[in-house]
């Protein structure tokens, strides 16, 4: 036998714990001889203390026992008892198996049962079998005579009885008999259709019939909402569905109803898509969608149940039926004034007060949320084509007035003047009235087309002065041949002046908008190209008068003081006073071109190589003419109200100078201070002058060629040619022997 501290191990660690923790506390507390004398009270105090563990101890295992005693207790009842279960199980197994013969009666039992059920069903159904025939004429008369919601009654229940047969058949796998079943109600389906041909049509007159009968429309939306609930039980049961289901009327009425709206309205044969058609169509459209849209939201609102949402279907009705209406008139050639209307209408008109914002609508039709009833693409695109045919109209009106303006220049009187006597005539006017008119009508539908017009005007304008360039540049060709024709030619060209300047001053006021009036360069630049051409044509007109007094200068009559310059400056007179019929920054800009043109003729005449000097005398001689003629025509020109200093006569000054010059020596320098201030004077130019003084030898003039070889000459910007439009004639060369070399 094992000792107990083999079969208790742990009792003996815990043991030798106990003696080595007691040993080090005792140790602690009797460290000093005098802490000895206290050892009985801390004998007796230890002893009271185990003697209270061993108590709990004893206790604890006490109640621990007394536990694991009832438990064993317990697992024997519970034993005794599972055991009876057993038997009585065995006894009732053995029972069962005694009894199992007599369950094979019950099944014979239970076939009868069904059957019997089943005929049962059928002796209950037999009478209603039996009448179906005359249900059917029956139903067929309440039809007739429009007993609608009898006669509904009526098809529901023959359908029922229908449907409760093909059910029963269904659920026993009989499919072979429902042909039969089938047949026999075969008329249920004539009833169908009849009554729903009478339901489309309520609901086509539905409009008519609110306002006169709404009991009919009534009965007919009481219909529906009986079928539509049938439709979502059966569709809800989903064992068995009928033939013929879902009916979907409800569907069907919404769809009937859309038919009935677009088909009165929206499918017009043979409409007039011109302007007073298509104006008198679509205000007969406004009328009736506004009046109809009373009519569903005062009285057929109250027939329907309220999900059915009456009001918004007939709303989105009209609106998607509109918006394909206009994209079908819209495939069509429309004119300019059936466009517009379009326009005005989709984009003004349907939302104003007068349709869809009216008072009597709101707030119950909103049509903000069904979209724009002409999208952002197809406005676009309605709008270029509107830009189109106004421009094709523009195109041909300012072609009209182009014509009628030149035929006025064939008249035999001058041209109207205003209040201040400036000639003029009615082609600004015209031509920017007609421009203000369409960008106005524009703005009257959106900023986006009156830009769109904007922009064709100034091209059109643009195009316009274009043709008007031709226009001047034949009639003044015509003129040339016969200057008689037309009579009153340059008073016809000052008034074209002043219609130019016209145009160039109204045309930034044609965009309403004064933030965007910029007037694009190519515009300015054709205004600026028409002022210089009537400009061109008008000196040309004034140099064939001077032509003829040009060509008898440089000569000896001219120098021993005929009235040469003179007579040039009665026909500078004469034009003046007609240049005093345009306005004042023309009349300035022709002032002083006329000068530059009887300074670049007169220098051009000196030029010709037609006289030289043949003596000092001759040269004093033409230096005082040169000084007479340049003083004349100054004091013309300042007269006139030319500023000396815009004047281009100071070269003649100048070029007189270069002949008054004694010594030919001192030409270089001469001729250099020339040059620095007119730096368009060529080789040939000084060469000419030289050669008119007489006097200069081969020496002097290399020297003073070889100086302005040194310095060359650059034009400013602000410098006006004067001697670059002077063409020198060439030098005639030797006489020349045949076979031999030039001398």
């Amino acid at each position: 036998a094992s000792s107990p501290d083999e079969e208790w191990p742990e009792a003996e660690k815990a043991e030798k714990l106990a003696r080595g923790a007691a040993l080090k506390w005792a140790s602690g507390v009797f460290y000093r001889p005098e802490k000895l004398e206290g050892l009985g009270q801390y004998r007796s105090r230890e002893a009271q203390r185990n003697s209270s563990i061993q108590s709990r101890l004893k206790s604890t295992v006490q109640s621990y026992l007394e536990g694991v005693s009832a438990g064993l207790e317990q697992l024997r009842s519970a034993a005794q008892e599972v055991q009876s279960v057993c038997q009585d199980l065995g006894a009732a197994r053995w029972a069962l198996l005694d009894s199992a013969d007599r369950f094979q009666g019950l099944q014979q039992m239970r076939a009868l049962m069904a059957e019997h059920m089943q005929l049962a069903s059928v002796v209950q159904v037999l009478p209603q079998l039996f009448s179906v025939q005359e249900m059917f004429s029956h139903t067929l008369q309440l039809l007739h005579g429009q007993h609608l919601l009898e006669a509904h009654a009526e098809l529901m229940m023959m359908e029922h009885l229908r449907d409760d047969i093909l059910s029963q058949l269904h659920l026993r796998g009989l499919s072979s008999a429902q042909t039969t079943v089938l047949s026999y109600f075969g008329g249920l389906q004539e009833l169908n259709e009849s009554l729903a041909k009478q339901l489309w049509d309520i609901v086509g007159n539905s409009l008519r019939l609110v306002r006169e009968d709404p009991v009919l429309f009534v009965t007919a939306v009481r219909i529906i909402e009986r079928e539509e609930k049938i439709d979502d039980t059966l569709l809800l049961e989903a064992t068995f569905l009928p033939p013929g289901r879902p009916k979907g009327w409800k569907q069907k009425f919404y769809q009937v109803l859309r038919e009935t709206i677009t088909g009165a309205h929206f499918h017009v044969p043979g409409m007039d898509a011109e302007g007073p058609g298509l104006a008198r169509h679509l205000a007969t459209l406004q009328k009736d969608i506004v009046s109809e849209l009373r009519v569903v939201k005062d009285l057929m609102v109250q027939c329907v149940p309220a999900h059915y949402n009456i009001l918004g279907i007939c709303t989105a009705t009209y609106h998607q039926a509109l918006t394909s209406h206009l994209q079908d008139i819209l495939r069509e050639d429309l004119d300019k004034q059936a466009l517009f209307l379009l326009l005005e209408w989709a984009l003004r008109v349907y939302h104003s007060p007068e349709m869809m914002g009216h008072p009597d609508l709101l707030p119950e039709v909103d049509v903000s949320a069904l979209g724009p009833l002409m999208s952002p693409e197809l406005v676009d695109q309605t709008e270029r084509k509107y830009v189109v045919k106004v421009k094709a109209s523009v195109l041909e009106w300012m072609q009209r007035t182009l014509e009628v303006e030149f035929k006025e220049w064939f008249r035999e009187e001058e041209p109207e003047t205003d209040h201040q006597g400036f000639f003029q005539s009615a082609l600004p006017v015209i031509v920017m009235q007609m421009l203000n008119e369409n960008i106005r009508v524009a703005s009257l539908i959106t900023d986006s087309l009156q830009q769109k017009v904007y922009n064709m005007a100034l091209e059109e304008l643009e195009a316009f002065l274009g043709r008007l360039r031709e226009a001047l540049a034949q009639c003044g060709k015509e003129h040339q041949k016969d200057r008689t024709v037309p009579k009153y030619y340059v008073a016809y060209l000052l008034a074209m002046l002043n219609n130019n300047l016209a145009l160039s001053s109204s045309v930034s006021s044609l965009h309403p908008d004064t933030a965007r009036r910029e007037v694009p360069a190519s515009l300015r630049t054709a205004l600026d190209r028409t002022q210089k051409k009537a400009c061109q044509l008008l000196l040309e007109e004034l140099l064939l008068d001077l032509q003829p007094l040009c060509l008898q200068l440089p000569s000896h009559k001219w120098l021993s003081g005929s009235q040469l310059v003179s007579s040039m400056c009665e026909v500078i007179d004469k034009y003046a006073k007609d240049f005093s019929h345009v306005r004042k920054p023309i009349f300035t800009l022709l002032l002083t071109e006329s000068e530059l043109l009887v300074v670049s003729q007169y220098l051009r005449a000196l030029m010709q190589k037609k006289m030289v000097c043949k003596n000092e005398e001759e040269r004093g001689q033409l230096c005082d003419r040169l000084l007479q003629d340049a003083t004349q025509l100054r004091d013309l020109f300042c007269g006139l109200g030319l500023d000396q200093s815009q004047q281009s006569l100071e070269a003649v000054f100048a070029l007189r100078e270069l002949i008054c010059l004694k010594d030919p020596a001192l030409l270089s320098l001469e001729v250099l201070g020339f040059i620095t201030k007119y730096p368009d004077v060529s080789d040939e130019h000084i060469s000419t002058l030289l050669d008119l003084r007489g006097d200069v030898s081969k020496e002097v003039r290399h020297m003073v060629l070889e100086m302005m070889a040194q310095h060359p000459q650059v034009l400013p910007e602000s410098y006006r040619p004067i001697f670059s439009t002077i063409l020198v004639p060439a030098p005639e060369l030797p006489f020349c022997l045949r076979k031999g070399k030039c001398a």
